[in-house]
This record gives C-alpha cells, sequence and structure tokens, in this order.
C-alpha cells in the first residue's frame, strides 16, 4: 500500500471536509491532499469502489468529484490503467508592473523557452483591428500567434496584430518580438493589460495540453509608443496551472500637513 494509499485507506474512516454538496467535498479532500503532497504527481487515486467504502459516499458521488478534477488537470484517467495525479507544472511568476516580452522574461529567470509558429503573414485587418490600431483605409495588418512552450509545457498562446507599415515582413521575427520592434524604433514603452478568467476551448485547450474546460488566463494586451500611437494589440491564453501574475501595491500617501493621518 503506497503513502497516499494509506492516508485516505488506513484505519477508520476518513472525515471529508465540511461544506457544500459531497462530491464538492471528496473533490477538496482529494486537492488537499496534492497540495500537501501526500499525494504526488504520478500517484494512482483509490479505486473507485474502495474510495465510496473509505469516504462512506456513493459512487456516483466519487465519479463526479473525479471527473470534476480530471477536467481541471489535476488528475488524469488511463484507459485500463487507473486514475493518477496528474505531473505538476512548474510555475511561473511574472511582474504586472514591467513591460517585458515572453523571450525576455524566460531569459531573467534561466528557464529554457522556445516557440512553434501557428501564424505569421499579412492580411486584411478586421474592424476590431482597424479601431485599435488606428489604421488608415487600405492600410493592412501583420498577425504573428505563437505557442510558447519552456522545457516540455506548453505555457501560452500569444496572438499579436499589427500595422503592416509596423511590421511588414512578420518572417523576419527572431526570438523576440519586441527585440525586433526595437530595431526599427517600434519598441513600445507601455502598456494597458486586461486579465479574465476563462475555460480553455478545444482548439487552445489541445495547443495547451490540458483537457478541454481548464482554467486559463485571458489576457489583452494594447502597447503604446512614446508618442502615444497604438502599436501592438495581443490576445493570450496562458494555462492557468503554470502561471501567477504579480502585482506590487503601495497605499498612497495618506499624511496630511506636518505629517499627521
Amino acid at each position: 500500500m503506497s503513502e497516499a494509499q494509506h492516508v485516505l485507506f488506513g484505519e477508520g474512516a476518513v472525515a471529508l471536509p465540511p461544506g457544500g454538496p459531497l462530491y464538492l467535498q471528496l473533490k477538496r479532500l482529494i486537492e488537499q491532499a496534492v497540495a500537501r503532497g501526500v499525494l504526488k504527481s504520478g500517484d494512482a487515486l483509490p479505486s473507485e469502489r474502495d474510495l465510496a467504502l473509505k469516504v462512506a459516499v456513493s459512487r456516483v458521488t466519487v465519479r463526479k468529484a473525479v471527473q470534476q478534477l480530471v477536467r481541471e488537470g489535476v488528475l488524469v484517467q488511463r484507459h485500463g490503467s487507473g486514475t493518477f495525479v496528474a505531473p505538476q507544472a512548474q510555475r511561473v511568476e511574472q511582474s504586472l508592473s514591467q513591460l517585458t516580452s515572453f523571450a525576455e522574461d524566460m531569459a531573467r529567470r534561466g528557464m529554457d523557452v522556445r516557440s512553434v509558429w501557428l501564424d505569421r503573414a499579412v492580411y486584411d485587418p478586421s474592424p476590431e483591428e482597424t479601431v485599435i490600431l488606428g489604421l488608415s483605409s487600405g492600410e493592412r495588418v501583420a498577425r504573428v500567434a505563437r505557442l510558447r512552450i519552456s522545457g516540455d509545457t506548453p505555457l501560452a498562446i500569444e496572438r499579436a496584430a499589427l500595422s503592416a507599415v509596423v511590421l511588414p515582413d512578420p518572417d523576419a521575427i527572431g526570438t523576440s518580438l519586441y527585440a525586433h520592434l526595437g530595431r526599427s524604433g517600434n519598441r513600445p514603452v507601455r502598456a494597458i493589460q486586461r486579465i479574465r478568467a476563462a475555460n480553455l476551448g478545444e482548439a487552445d485547450a489541445g495547443l495547451l495540453e490540458v483537457p478541454v474546460g481548464a482554467a486559463g488566463l485571458s489576457i489583452e494586451r494594447i502597447s503604446y509608443l512614446g508618442t502615444g500611437k497604438v502599436v501592438e494589440f495581443t490576445r493570450s491564453i496562458y494555462r492557468g496551472d503554470t502561471y501567477d501574475f504579480v502585482a506590487e501595491l503601495r497605499i498612497g500617501d495618506a499624511a496630511g500637513p506636518g505629517g499627521r493621518t
């Protein structure tokens, strides 16, 4: 009996965390075991029957909890073998206070990074691209889309649009779009970024190697030159299990005259 099975199958019944439906209580119990390292990557989960007996719930309840954890990428099911704790991807922290390229950000951490090009070509712009990028009549747009990978783990899908005047030859980009833009004096100096939670659709989930519906981060960024002109419009999808965005917050100066508050 493994340590994980001993914890879940040891002497006596296992108490579920209180609150909510039984399947969510069991889901939290398994999540807590994974978070504490009691259940490690590659560990087999007890069988549906044994787990139901141990925590005194129905097999339907166990199945519902496990299926949700599989959808969220915590567990994986292998046909004919059982259910296992999914490999835990290394988490990456990215500051929200600095405007850097993905390649620069990963290099600063000493992480191996590569890109798989999904698209890089010049197109007629969409109405949204025309408005956001401030394109003139007849002006075209360069679109570049990349799957960002560190080690063997896909981390993000980046889809950027720029005026073809700024980026006439998308094939000329090397490892960093911002480095390429810098050589022509078009590197952005500031950006407005919006982040929201998203459940990944089939296409993006397949590229990021996570279950359909898994949690992700949808990021929309509009980047500006020093002149105030918009130079880049980017929509990206990040894996929710690999990325943490970190911001430093400061309390404003609330002191009144003489340093009183």
